[in-house]
């Protein structure tokens, strides 16, 4: 016969993790999905180039024709409508997370583009918007020509 040591800590942690556990599930948000995680919008990744700015979305599950952009002077809107294909009437959802109806994302680009030379591509549930930079806002190099001390000192 083996013999356990008797810790009389082991109860009392015990009841301290129920009493964590119940007080997590009354306080705490249940989950939630990835677009409810971003604010209630479609999270995007916007980077800009030397000539561009990049807008990434993730859309899982998306097709092209579901999505709609617009651009009206430095401001972008991402919007569209997700339908689902086919409700399950026998079954009893335990846990229902895909992401079904209308979306919607508005930003301000950090800078002016050209709206009628804008790119968008669609890979995989992936959108790529590809914003070309206003020539204004395109960084211009200047050189610097050396002149001679007595030239600047005329003037």
């Amino acid at each position: 016969m083996t013999m356990i040591r008797w810790d009389p800590y082991r109860e009392m942690t015990s009841l301290r993790q129920a009493m964590d556990r119940l007080l997590d599930d009354t306080f705490m948000w249940p989950a939630r999905s990835q677009y409810e995680m971003a604010g209630g919008n479609l999270p995007l990744d916007i980077y800009q180039t030397k000539d561009d700015v990049v807008v990434k979305a993730a859309l899982p599950g998306m097709k092209p024709e579901e999505v709609d952009i617009s651009i009206t002077g430095d401001t972008l809107t991402i919007k569209g409508e997700h339908r689902e294909e086919q409700e399950v009437k026998e079954a009893e959802y335990i846990r229902r997370e895909h992401r079904y109806g209308i979306f919607s994302r508005t930003v301000t680009l950090p800078v002016a583009i050209q709206s009628e030379k804008a790119q968008a591509a669609f890979d995989n549930g992936m959108l790529v918007l590809t914003l070309p930079k206003a020539e204004a806002m395109k960084p211009k190099q200047i050189k610097v020509k050396a002149k001679s001390a007595l030239e600047i000192a005329k003037k």
